[in-house]
């Protein structure tokens, strides 16, 4: 079924974001969309979600009834295309980006406080199976790992090496979160 809510594209979400004084990046909010989708939390709404990327009581005002349709609408089509991606088995890490030495904290943000924080939706005492626990752990460290390579690249001269770790950790860690995805939403497919 085809949503009623189209994408508007990453840079001009992006602009959208700065608009309403957004703190939480284009790149934490897809991945925190995606654990939403994932989470076994049947209580979580997206506008639970949406609301999360501001500080609490620092939500925009939103001044008429057309601004809040366009905001929900925006936020919506972005949620649309991040659920299409995972049930199409698309999902992965936004774009490494070349010679940025934030990568591995840009990484560890898109991780814990994105996918993760989205799949917890809040609550600390979810019941998952084993195999989704085993998988939700090593997500979490796997964004440890990336927070001690942010913090080797700041000291580091060398940074080609860095890279190609930051780059291993990124094929390492798409394995995981997209068999998160598979179990969750294609259980009958071969892993």
């Amino acid at each position: 079924m085809q949503s009623e809510n189209e994408y508007i594209g990453d840079e001009k979400f992006k602009n959208f974001l700065n608009h309403y004084e957004c703190p939480t990046s284009l790149e934490v909010v897809k991945l925190k969309f995606a654990g939403a989708i994932c989470s076994p939390n049947l209580n979580l709404r997206p506008t639970d979600v949406i609301s999360s990327f501001w500080e609490q009581n620092k939500q925009p005002r939103l001044e008429t009834k057309k601004e809040a349709e366009l905001f929900f609408k925006f936020f919506m089509g972005l949620w649309d295309n991040i659920f299409e991606k995972i049930r199409r088995n698309k999902l992965s890490l936004s774009k490494a980006p070349k010679d940025n030495i934030n990568w591995g904290q840009i990484r560890y943000e898109e991780l814990e406080y994105g996918f993760l924080e989205g799949f917890w939706g809040g609550c600390d005492d979810l019941k998952v199976p084993n195999y989704v626990a085993q998988i939700v752990d090593s997500l979490s460290e796997m964004a440890d790992a990336y927070a001690m390579l942010s913090k080797k690249a700041a000291m580091a001269k060398e940074q080609h090496a860095i890279s190609n770790a930051l780059l291993n950790t990124d094929k390492t860690v798409e394995k995981p979160l997209l068999l998160s995805l598979k179990i969750q939403y294609f259980p009958a497919l071969p892993i």
